[in-house]
């Protein structure tokens, strides 16, 4: 009964094979007054060249699964850095319209790296001597004439 099938259809449909095979039992067994209740396909064994084969075709459809997760890991990678190029020129232009407007600004982002920079210091555990050029603290007017904290105090 089991050359009916073909070895993929004995993989792949092995309930339908094993209820045509007890019909058939069951028929031939009836003139013995033999009662069958249950067929069970226990071991299946195939050619050293049709295992060869099968596992050749999942070796195949695997490389083939990792090719298409390959493909889609790029696509989403060439989005990530489209998104993110995208983010950063829109920062850019955000911050040269900001410095544009406002000329105050740079002097911002100056004293904020240099709060980072005295803080990290402050938090270190070597002594370190630091003055104004190297906090960042020497601030000067756009026009050249002296930092604004400078002339705040003269005020």
């Amino acid at each position: 009964m089991v050359a009916y099938f073909n070895a993929s259809q004995l993989l792949t449909q092995r309930p339908e094979v094993s209820a045509r095979i007890k019909e058939n039992l069951v028929e031939r067994a009836k003139q013995f007054n033999i009662i069958i209740d249950d067929v069970s396909i226990t071991d299946l064994t195939f050619g050293t060249e049709y295992t060869a084969a099968i596992e050749a075709k999942q070796v195949a459809q695997q490389e083939a699964e990792r090719a298409k997760f390959l493909v889609k890991q790029a696509i989403q990678d060439k989005k990530s850095t489209i998104i993110k190029a995208e983010g950063e020129a829109t920062s850019a232009t955000m911050i040269g319209e900001a410095m544009r407007n406002n000329p105050g600004y740079i002097e911002l982002r100056q004293l904020d790296a240099a709060k980072s920079i005295s803080e990290t210091v402050a938090k270190s555990s070597n002594k370190v001597y630091l003055d104004s050029q190297s906090l960042l603290l020497n601030i000067l007017d756009i026009s050249g004439s002296g930092s604004r904290l400078e002339e705040a105090k003269k005020k």
